[in-house]
């Protein structure tokens, strides 16, 4: 598939010839001249009208940084150079200009100054700007292949016209989600999935997505020359030939696809370290890019097809082989019966953390494009189903309060389903994980946790357990972002109310004589399972739940039921020092726990939602 698309678009992607100008400046290039190199990355910086009325006549860019190497000893930037009312870029070697690092930025978020005049140019004129006129790109460097490394040269005028002066022949028009959470592009005028593409990308990954097409007959053919019997039954109709053979292929190979469209887009930034362009989704989200860099997908560095291939290869070499063969279906799980009778161990949605539905959709473009014939019931809509997910999306819903009643209801129907469902002689178990959300409304803080929690009981769990678990690599992408560090697992039983009801007062004895044993057995429990004391407030929710939830209501002096909050608060008084609020019982766990040195976020993350409060709280 690679050298059937270089042979359709490798004059879209040419070699760089390093010429005597080229040298004349630079003396590392001077064994190279008359050379042709493979370009590994171009780089391009956007640009918008100049806010100084003098130079609005002129494109200025927005550029995060000019570095482009930051190895000791290999260092290489960009050099602005500026003429009146044009500017140019070059290449230079060694330790860059003071405030290269910073690129043409004054502040966090759009905040830029313009090359020319240094005028300030704040966020929402750059906004305004994005939205009417749209933003171009200049080029500022290439990253070209060399002997003993990458080699960084100044941009081109004749690869600028090459990438400019290009027409996709299929741009996809799907809008983006007005989520600004998520989704921060449409206010700077990249409203459409297409618009997250250069052209040249466009055409790249449309050849490349039907390459798979082609792909999968040529697959079929070889089947059948190797013995395979040819019943043409596809894989949707239970095939076992050469048809499903090469069908089944091609999922595979799409999959490839719509994963090289993650570092094939024009939001993959440069990382001058590791000096390689990266792929777009470091977080859950499709943030504002301001210079990006646009990977060759016919080379084998990263962000190349090949690259992706064998990565992909890699993973499905790791795959389980055997005789019983996994499934997965697209059900409403507050509906299905998949899992009667069965061992239940899930991983639900994590209130309003994450989208899947809606980011799904930059990869959905593309495998429905490769896919469709081969799956049509999947591909049947222009985008991936939204209306039924089980998050709390306030952009969807109208309001936030909207958003908590929809995941409450849903999430309460669902676990209702798990209730009845569930082998009778094992647990449930769930994991959850989240960045504990500070809303005020009307006077009233609600988290996600709280009402997952409020969602279990409601559907006839008790809870008996809540286990921290590490279920991500410890490296976040940045040390003030919840990368799902830890989780919890939550052990739940369908209730046997055997007690109807009780005070809040018994409710609080029941917690001073059984807490104590609980906490007891997680730190001089068995040797290899201990509890650590960062996670000791998180797991001591387990078995005072265990006292809630066995109660058909806990009754306050009034007589309401007391809500899941509130039994939260009295579980976590146990774990407090003399009813501090809940920022000193953090500091004081914290400081407990790591004294004066540095800790990671993701265990300061557990222990601040434990205590009803935030790292960005305190």
């Amino acid at each position: 598939m690679r050298d059937a698309a270089e042979k359709r678009i490798g004059h879209l992607y040419p070699k760089i010839q390093i010429t005597e100008d080229l040298a004349k400046k630079r003396l590392d290039l001077k064994p190279l001249v008359g050379k042709e190199l493979t370009v590994i990355a171009w780089l391009w910086a956007r640009t918008v009208k100049s806010s100084n009325p003098a130079f609005s006549h002129v494109h200025v860019p927005l550029v995060s940084s000019f570095v482009l190497c930051s190895k000791t000893g290999k260092e290489a930037y960009v050099q602005p150079i500026v003429e009146g009312d044009n500017y140019q870029f070059t290449v230079k070697l060694g330790p860059p200009f003071v405030g290269a690092e910073k690129g043409t930025k004054l502040a966090r978020g759009a905040n830029f100054r313009c090359i020319l005049s240094d005028t300030a140019m704040e966020g929402n004129y750059i906004k305004s700007e994005g939205r009417a006129r749209g933003m171009s790109v200049k080029m500022m460097a290439i990253v070209a292949e060399g002997v003993g490394g990458r080699i960084y040269l100044p941009p081109s005028k004749e690869m600028e016209e090459i990438a400019k002066n290009v027409n996709p022949i299929w741009k996809p028009e799907l809008i983006l989600p007005e989520d600004a959470r998520a989704f921060w592009t449409p206010a700077y005028g990249v409203c459409t999935y297409g618009d997250l593409f250069t052209p040249r990308q466009l055409i790249a990954l449309t050849v490349f997505s039907d390459l798979v097409q082609e792909a999968q007959v040529k697959i079929r053919e070889d089947a059948i020359v190797a013995g395979m019997i040819d019943d043409s039954l596809g894989l949707e109709m239970g095939g076992q030939g050469a048809k499903a053979y090469a069908q089944a292929m091609s999922i595979y190979l799409a999959l490839i696809v719509s994963k090289t469209a993650d570092s094939n887009n024009s939001f993959c930034p440069w990382e001058p370290a590791a000096q390689c362009s990266r792929q777009l989704f470091g977080r859950q989200g499709i943030p504002m890019l301001w210079d990006f860099a646009e990977a060759n997908p016919l080379h084998s560095s990263s962000g190349g097809f090949s690259t992706n291939f064998e990565g992909s290869l890699r993973s499905y070499s790791c795959m389980p082989s055997g005789r019983i063969a996994g499934f997965a279906k697209q059900h409403n799980a507050s509906s299905s019966h998949a899992s009667e009778g069965k061992v239940i161990s899930t991983d639900p949605p994590y209130y309003d953390n994450i989208g899947y539905a809606d980011l799904s959709d930059f990869f959905y473009i593309w495998l429905r494009r490769s896919l469709q014939g081969v799956m049509p019931d999947l591909f049947a809509t222009l985008s991936v189903p939204k209306a039924e997910e089980l998050i709390a999306s306030p952009y969807r819903h109208g309001s936030s309060e909207k958003a908590e009643s929809f995941f409450l209801d849903g999430m309460t129907q669902t676990m209702r389903g798990l209730v009845e469902q569930s082998h009778p002689a094992f647990p449930v178990t769930i994991y959850y994980a989240f960045k504990q959300s500070e809303t005020e409304n009307n006077g009233t803080s609600s988290t996600g946790w709280e009402i997952f929690l409020e969602a279990i009981l409601r559907a006839g769990f008790s809870l008996s357990g809540t286990w921290p678990m590490r279920t991500e690599m410890t490296a976040a992408l940045k040390n003030n972002t919840n990368s799902l560090a830890s989780s919890i697992v939550l052990v739940c039983r369908k209730r046997e109310v055997k007690d109807p009801q009780v005070s809040r007062r018994e409710f609080i004895r029941e917690l001073n004589t059984v807490l104590p044993e609980s906490v007891a057995d997680m730190i001089s429990g068995a040797v290899n399972s201990p509890v650590a004391p960062v996670d000791l407030s998180q797991a001591i929710i387990g078995p005072g739940m265990a006292i809630f939830s066995k109660y058909s209501a806990v009754l306050e002096a009034d007589g309401s039921p007391m809500s899941v909050k509130t039994a939260l608060q009295l579980i976590n008084r146990f774990m407090a020092e003399d009813d501090f609020d809940h920022d000193t019982q953090f500091c004081l766990h914290w400081f407990e726990s790591v004294g004066w040195t540095e800790g990671k976020f993701g265990e300061a993350d557990v222990l601040a939602r434990a205590k009803g409060t935030s790292v960005e709280g305190v």
